[in-house]
């Protein structure tokens, strides 16, 4: 059959100007993805400074772990965040302990946990990685790791966490407030003009908690999990639940099984939600979010309840901040 008679047949130029402009559509989008790289984005407001940091480094052509590392440790020496590095909320009997894990494309990762006294434990995490034959060193041990790689020692404790944690003490509830007490985190994530992804994730952990409790963050799979051939993906929130469904190793799985990252943000939400209905569990003081990437720089993001942003910095463009849907909205 001659092509003019096929096209006859379906319709000819109804079929040409429904089919051809949508396949334009189709190759212009995946153009732009491919030209999206660099790109770095970041849970929460701060993530606004930290994605511009890491962009800095981005567009001089510095790795993505590098990037990310950067970015983080801005906040991570910010004495005015009440949830990351110095100044972080303490436990419930007046210690500032961090926690932090880092993950590289090829599957390098490193951890610590449960750390005091050391302000970037993000780069702490980092020298577990590169310098020690383990993956995570949590307490006293990684204190004094740090010591021996030359990380200053100082109190993280500042005068408003001190005075938040005196007050709290008067009635000593632990009910850590929706989107403010209970995120505590600042996850982290680039893609390199190479096309190497790297996360970073890092915290106080929760306000208030129990002494020597550890969250999501530092666990590699739940606080954050990088695959360098699918994508990547990392946590803030209520850590125990996120941990309980290993929420980023699920998120890029989920991409891993041809979902894009929004729907995969999505679709590891309704597992934590289905976890707390299983359970007949009280689910209104939790909050949980989720970002990721793609190897190709797309991005998405899906928290519980509304109030969780994150922040995006690509090439050429000044860093915005996104409000993310939410399952309970």
């Amino acid at each position: 059959m001659k092509r003019i008679d096929f096209l006859k047949i379906l319709g000819g130029s109804t079929v040409l100007s429904a089919v051809l402009p949508g396949a334009l559509r189709a190759g212009s989008m995946k153009h732009r993805n491919a030209l999206t790289k660099p790109v770095s984005i970041a849970t929460w407001r701060f993530g606004l400074e930290t994605t511009a940091e890491a962009m800095k480094v981005l567009s001089a052509g510095g790795s993505a772990l590098d990037a990310t590392e950067a970015g983080v440790k801005l906040c991570e020496a910010d004495p005015n965040e009440r949830s990351v590095g110095l100044g972080g909320r303490p436990d419930r009997d007046g210690h500032v302990t961090l926690d932090s894990c880092c993950m590289d494309h090829l599957g390098n990762i490193g951890s610590v946990a449960a750390v005091e006294n050391v302000v970037h434990v993000s780069s702490l995490a980092r020298a577990v990685m590169e310098k020690t034959p383990h993956v995570m060193l949590v307490g006293e041990g990684a204190r004094q790791f740090a010591q021996e790689m030359g990380f200053p020692l100082q109190d993280l404790m500042v005068p408003d966490s001190k005075q938040e944690w005196e007050k709290w003490r008067e009635k000593s509830n632990y009910r850590p407030i929706v989107n403010i007490e209970n995120h505590d985190t600042i996850g982290q994530l680039s893609l390199d003009q190479e096309g190497r992804l790297a996360g970073i994730c890092t915290t106080s952990g929760m306000a208030f908690k129990m002494r020597g409790r550890v969250g999501d963050s530092p666990i590699i799979g739940a606080g954050l999990y990088v695959d360098g051939a699918i994508g990547a993906a990392t946590a803030t929130g209520h850590g125990e639940e996120v941990i309980r469904v290993v929420g980023s190793y699920r998120v890029v799985s989920e991409m891993e099984r041809g979902f894009s990252p929004q729907e995969a943000c999505e679709r590891a939400v309704r597992k934590i939600h289905e976890f707390f209905e299983r359970r007949n569990a009280g689910i209104e003081d939790t909050q949980i979010g989720f970002i990721a990437m793609d190897t190709e720089g797309k991005v998405g993001a899906f928290a519980l309840r509304p109030g969780f942003q994150y922040a995006m910095a690509r090439s050429g463009q000044a860093p915005e901040l996104i409000d993310v849907g939410a399952l309970l909205a």
